[in-house]
């Protein structure tokens, strides 16, 4: 630590952001005490309007600054398509594509009951509530492929299996420009057992 406590509390702070290390979060910390105050304190006001303005949109629990949001007042996107996800970034990285134009379900996370996280916890319950009420004809599994996001997902395809609503799970294998010598075992095999045809 530096012998500037102010220096010192915001790189901390810093560090407490994810992918921040020591090093990065020093560099921030230099660029914003170098930086005019109005950037600063932009930076700042940003920060606090994002934490006051933000709430869960009430359909799809994706963050918003309206609710319900824009992808679930938006009439030309799927209502009878739920891509299911743990977070929103996950959202937003299957929004990046432009693949899917249905809508989405947000979890809040996954099961992971060595850290207190069971189906309670998670907005399986609204999920099945969504379904429940009808006009939806397929839920997509979109949690990450872990022992956590697998779990959920044979949890959540239990919950909705009498229903009548088809439940798929998203595929994963090996990456484009992946060298299949460098991936794992379990990347190597799921890529074999999830293989397409090709022409």
């Amino acid at each position: 630590m530096r012998s500037s406590p102010p220096i010192d509390r915001v790189i901390a702070a810093l560090k407490r952001l994810p992918g921040v290390g020591e090093k990065s979060a020093t560099r921030l910390a230099f660029h914003l005490l170098s930086a005019p105050e109005a950037q600063a304190q932009e930076l700042a006001d940003a920060i606090v309007r994002l934490k006051k303005e933000i709430v869960l949109c009430s359909e799809c629990f994706d963050l918003t600054d309206t609710s319900p949001c824009t992808l679930c007042r938006n009439e030309s996107r799927d209502a009878s398509m739920i891509c299911v996800v743990e977070e929103p970034a996950d959202l937003a990285a299957i929004e990046l594509t432009a693949s899917f134009r249905g809508r989405y379900h947000v979890l809040g996370g996954a099961l992971a009951p060595i850290d207190g996280v069971g189906p309670e916890e998670l907005r399986i319950a609204d999920l099945e509530t969504r379904v429940r009420r009808g006009g939806i004809q397929e839920v997509i599994l979109a949690t990450n492929p872990n022992a956590e996001g697998e779990a959920t997902a044979h949890y959540i395809a239990d919950r909705l299996r009498d229903t009548g609503v088809r439940v798929t799970r998203i595929a994963y294998g090996m990456p484009m420009g992946g060298d299949l010598e460098y991936a794992d075992r379990v990347t190597v095999e799921r890529s074999i057992q999830n293989r397409s045809e090709l022409g």
